[in-house]
């Protein structure tokens, strides 16, 4: 006799945590959040950035592996705004964050940017703080940052690929 109930209240609970997820899995800030900045003993294909130093740029900031199936299938998204929009301002910082022991050796993340031709600022996270600093949770996860170096968009997952790319127009057309 219970089981029905019971299945009704597991049905109903994952169709909530699914509506919220999807709810927060794009989220915009309040245009007064400061974003932190990166901090890296090791980056690949950059000197380390400063957010200060980034005033007047929008910063994209992914949080990534190279192991994860899901960051794998956002990577073209990535370079291709990448290559659309660098010479207008925007600027990928992918953190690479590692979720499994083989993803935290730095020349196993060199060779996967060199064969997959990655050409934006990779800095290492082994140890999370960048990870603890952005409150992140999920791989991927995309930051956008405007050129007053406020956090305003967050996409959590792959998808929304227009309106990511539609957020980075609008920011990059914002006057400095």
């Amino acid at each position: 006799m219970l089981k029905r109930p019971m299945q009704i209240l597991v049905g109903a609970a994952l169709f909530g945590m699914i509506s919220v997820f999807s709810y927060f899995s794009t989220l915009s800030f309040a245009k007064t959040t400061p974003a932190s900045d990166i901090i890296s003993s090791t980056w690949i294909n950059s000197e380390p950035l400063k957010m200060e130093d980034l005033r007047g740029k929008v910063v994209m900031v992914e949080f990534w592996t190279f192991g994860c199936w899901n960051c794998r299938n956002i990577e073209p998204y990535v370079k291709e705004w990448h290559e659309k929009y660098a010479t207008k301002g925007l600027v990928v910082i992918a953190v690479h964050s590692p979720e499994f022991k083989y993803e935290y050796d730095v020349e196993k993340v060199k060779a996967y940017i060199q064969e997959h031709r990655i050409p934006y600022a990779v800095p290492i996270d082994n140890e999370f703080r960048n990870w603890r600093q952005y409150r992140n949770r999920y791989w991927p996860t995309l930051y956008l940052i405007d050129k007053r170096g406020s956090l305003q968009y967050t996409k959590i997952g792959e998808g929304s690929y227009e309106k990511t790319e539609k957020t980075i127009q609008q920011l990059l057309a914002e006057p400095t």
